[in-house]
């Protein structure tokens, strides 16, 4: 962990269990809870105030969405507009669909509620290091390891298609209406997802992978 703080957010609507996570986080060095959120809307409009690094997401929020996967949802709306920010799903469910929709999503990991206090605090430092963190039981149910279409969201699969076809960052923004910063920020989820570094590896995957 750096010096600098990690800014986190909550995202829960039951002030309860948010009590209970800051009260665990703030007890970390390092950890410094910037914001809650109750909802959806709440949960954006925060983002737009405050800088923060990683978002603690509950997946089940109560709001305009009635299914237990709107946390996933939301998830996908801030990889969207704040692909800088990490987010570390917090769920109930241990089932390994709900695991493979939050990635597709774009979250950067997915810890279980009933998992002890410290898992959760390597949850962070792991997805904050730039690394995907599973529960441990979730982790022993998949049967074979996420492809990389399984691992990427679905503007990363289109920033990745016009990667292949040789588009720089500025016409990859033109072409997805998107800022420089935004293509530039997938680009760099897309190698860590991968684990890839170089520009010319990053080429050569996507056109064996079938891409263009």
């Amino acid at each position: 962990m750096s010096e600098k703080n990690t800014r986190i957010m909550l995202v829960d609507d039951h002030p309860l269990v948010r009590d209970g996570l800051r009260a665990r986080l703030e007890a970390v060095p390092g950890f410094a809870i910037v914001a809650e959120a109750g909802s959806a809307e709440e949960a954006l409009q925060r983002a737009e105030e405050q800088p923060m690094d990683l978002i603690l997401m509950d997946i089940n929020l109560r709001g305009n969405c009635n299914s237990s996967s709107n946390g996933i949802d939301l998830t996908a709306r801030f990889h969207a507009s704040f692909p800088e920010i990490a987010v570390l799903i917090l769920s109930m469910h241990d089932k390994t669909e709900y695991l493979m929709q939050s990635v597709q999503a774009g979250a950067r990991g997915y810890v279980l509620k009933d998992a002890p206090g410290k898992d959760i605090v390597h949850a962070i430092e792991t997805v904050i290091s730039g690394g995907m963190y599973y529960s441990a039981a979730l982790a022993q149910k998949l049967a074979r390891p996420m492809t990389p279409g399984q691992l990427l969201t679905a503007r990363e699969r289109q920033v990745l298609q016009h990667i292949a076809n040789g588009a720089s960052n500025k016409q990859i923004a033109r072409e997805l209406d998107l800022s420089v910063r935004t293509v530039e920020t997938h680009r760099l989820n897309i190698k860590r997802k991968l684990e890839i570094e170089g520009q010319a590896e990053l080429i050569k995957f996507a056109v064996e992978n079938n891409f263009r």
